[in-house]
Order: C-alpha cells, then sequence, then structure tokens
C-alpha cells in the first residue's frame, strides 16, 4: 500500500510542475514571439527486480514523473502593425539582443528607439548589428527621420543606413531555454548565422501558443491533479485506520 501512497506522491507532482509549464503558456498568450514549452513524462519503476513481477506489482511501483520540457519552435502567425520598427522574421532564426544577463535571443521584433538613438526592445535591450567592433557587435543608431527595414535587415533613414540587424540562429537539438517572455538563452558559441531569414518591417509574429489547446492541456492535468491528490487522501485515511485499529492488536 505504501507503494501506491508514493506512486500516487509521485504523480501528483509531476502534474503539478506540468500545471506550472501549461500556465506559463497561456500566460504569455499575447506576447509577441513568444515560443511555448511542451511536457515529456516518463515512468521510473521504483523496484528493479519485484518480488512478484505481475501486473499489479509493477503497476503500484511504476511512479509517473516529469521528464522535462522541450521549446516548441514552430512559427505563430504574422500580423501587420503599420510600425515601421516592428519586425518579424520570416523563415528560422532570432534576434540578438544584449541583456544585463548577456546575449540572449528572440523572435519578438517589437523595437524601438532609445533615448540615446538606439534600437532597443521593449524592455530597453540593445539589438545586436552585424558589425563587429573590438569583439562587440555594433550598435545600430538610428538618427531622426522615417526608418525603413529591408529584408535583409538594413536599417535606413532618408536613405542613410544606420545599420543591419543581426539575425542567429542554432543546430537542430540545441538545448534553447527560456529566460521569461520571448528571451530565450543558448549554450555558449552554438549561435550560427542564419542565411535563409529575411525580415518583414511593420509586421510582428505572435505567441506560437494556441489557446484553446492549452485550456484543453489545462484542465486535463487539473483533473489528473484532483484525481491523484484523492487518491493520497485516500491512501492516508487507510493508513489511519490501520495505526488505530490494527496495530494495537500485535
Amino acid at each position: 500500500m505504501d507503494s501506491g501512497f508514493y506512486a500516487a506522491c509521485a504523480g501528483l507532482r509531476a502534474q503539478t510542475q506540468a500545471l506550472e509549464v501549461e500556465a506559463h503558456n497561456l500566460a504569455n498568450v499575447n506576447t509577441a514571439g513568444f515560443r511555448g514549452e511542451k511536457t515529456t513524462f516518463q515512468s521510473t519503476l521504483a523496484l528493479a527486480h519485484p518480488r512478484a513481477p505481475n501486473a499489479v506489482n509493477l503497476a503500484t511501483n511504476n511512479y509517473g514523473v516529469l521528464e522535462g520540457t522541450h521549446l516548441d519552435l514552430s512559427t505563430g502567425s504574422l500580423k501587420s502593425t503599420g510600425n515601421a520598427l516592428d519586425m518579424a522574421i520570416e523563415g528560422s532564426g532570432f534576434f540578438a539582443v544584449e541583456t544585463s544577463q548577456g546575449v540572449r535571443y528572440t523572435r519578438n521584433g517589437s523595437f524601438q528607439v532609445s533615448s540615446a538613438g538606439e534600437l532597443v526592445t521593449a524592455a530597453g535591450d540593445r539589438v545586436q548589428g552585424v558589425q563587429v567592433v573590438q569583439g562587440k557587435s555594433r550598435k545600430i543608431l538610428v538618427p531622426a527621420g522615417e526608418p525603413t527595414v529591408s529584408p535583409d535587415g538594413t536599417v535606413s533613414v532618408n536613405g542613410a543606413v544606420a545599420g543591419q540587424i543581426r539575425l542567429v540562429d542554432f543546430p537542430a537539438g540545441t538545448a534553447l531555454k527560456t529566460e521569461g517572455g520571448s528571451l530565450l538563452s543558448a549554450p555558449a558559441a552554438s549561435e550560427q548565422a542564419a542565411p535563409g531569414a529575411t525580415l518583414l518591417p511593420a509586421t510582428l509574429e505572435s505567441s506560437n501558443v494556441n489557446p484553446i489547446t492549452e485550456v484543453v492541456k489545462l484542465i486535463g492535468v487539473q483533473r489528473e491533479a484532483e484525481m491523484l491528490g484523492r487518491a493520497m487522501s485516500l491512501f492516508d485515511s487507510e493508513f489511519n485506520h490501520i495505526a488505530a485499529s490494527e496495530l494495537g492488536k500485535v
């Protein structure tokens, strides 16, 4: 019976972790460029060589745990905004931005010009340019005027080139990690050029999270968690009954 209790406990913990992932996805359904996470589960057998390897024994000792999460890198829908500094990447690739934690990557092309004239994200992080000076990517200074952005990422104002936005990509299987919102981190030296990527000006890529699908998943996870919680309560009640009525007879 204790095996069943621990199996229910492990399952409840896994579903609680999955609930956090689904809630995070739903919270960012309107975040431009957001990449949703998907959960994967695995089973762990408590006894490597159970004394009675029958179906019931295997079922009660087979614990479900959260194996991990992985990013859904599918493309979100594209929406025209009419803002010249909104940009969407057509094809695979990411913008490289300089944050307080180092270089991070995003598909959120909602940019603006800072008070210093630099092209930055809505959070104020500098957007990297392709030219490198003294080992650091050159910032993009945008003078006053109406900016235009070409498909290769070149930013111009009144015909004068302000800079070219740096686009990067990663080999298949690279372990990208979300850092809240639309920012992603990547292993050191894993980035590479994104020659097939082009920019669409005055356009933003929406989150790739389908709200209807996520709500259905969230309801399913909640029901699983409630069921496992009830199972733990039943096991706990049975333990108390045994302790009160049976152990005194020993």
